[in-house]
């Protein structure tokens, strides 16, 4: 899929040169089969060239129609609203909790990914992020590592610590993000989200509802 991609890119920078070149001669009366004329073109075109690979880079590569044979991986960018299901067991109740309310931030560009995830407890934010796209075998995944702490009040029953997420990307016929996560706590568990909306909240939606664990500790 790389491979693809490179080449995508390189006939297109070629082909976008050529018009540039032939554009530029055009309307500069120059004659191209004279080398002067030819190669005194280079700097103009490589600036046309620059120009036209910073505004993809800052806005095009979101677009669908170069999803795919020239973008391998999609626009994630926005909030995403869920639940995690974990095999954490409560050390006070010795059960596992009802399914945890989550937000998954994603600020994404080009070259860069990062995830924030947010329970009403704990936030975790990635340090080591990368996709897995290979269309052929039906493989469309985003994998992160992460560092997590929870509110200060809570480290008794809820350490920091580190961990790493997997998701499979579907995106027909709705956007959602589903996956598991392991950490070095040794707790293990799924994660199913849904695209929720195009902007970064700060703070989980009133209707996902409290933390379970919270709640029970509220209603004692």
């Amino acid at each position: 899929m790389r491979n693809i991609t490179l080449k995508s890119t390189l006939y297109i920078l070629v082909v976008i040169s050529a018009i540039a070149w032939f554009t530029l001669a055009y309307f500069g009366g120059l004659d191209l089969s004279k080398v002067d004329d030819f190669f005194g073109l280079i700097p103009k075109v490589v600036t046309i060239d620059l120009l036209v690979v910073a505004v993809f880079v800052k806005w095009g590569w979101k677009l669908k129609i170069f999803r795919g044979w020239l973008v391998p991986f999609p626009d994630l960018n926005g909030s995403w609203i869920g639940f995690i299901y974990s095999d954490w067991k409560n050390p006070k109740t010795g059960e596992k909790p009802l399914p945890i309310p989550v937000m998954l931030t994603v600020k994404q560009s080009f070259f860069h990914i990062h995830c924030m995830m947010l329970t009403s407890e704990m936030e975790s934010s990635s340090y080591s992020e990368g996709f897995l796209i290979e269309p052929d075998r039906q493989i469309k995944t985003l994998a992160y590592s992460y560092s997590s702490k929870s509110r200060l009040s809570l480290n008794e029953r809820s350490i920091p610590h580190d961990g790493t997420a997997v998701f499979k990307i579907i995106e027909k016929p709705k956007q959602k993000l589903v996956g598991r996560y392991w950490t070095e706590r040794l707790t293990k568990g799924e994660i199913a989200l849904e695209h929720h909306a195009k902007e970064i909240l700060d703070e989980l939606p009133e209707e996902l509802g409290e933390h379970p664990v919270t709640e029970d500790e509220n209603r004692r």
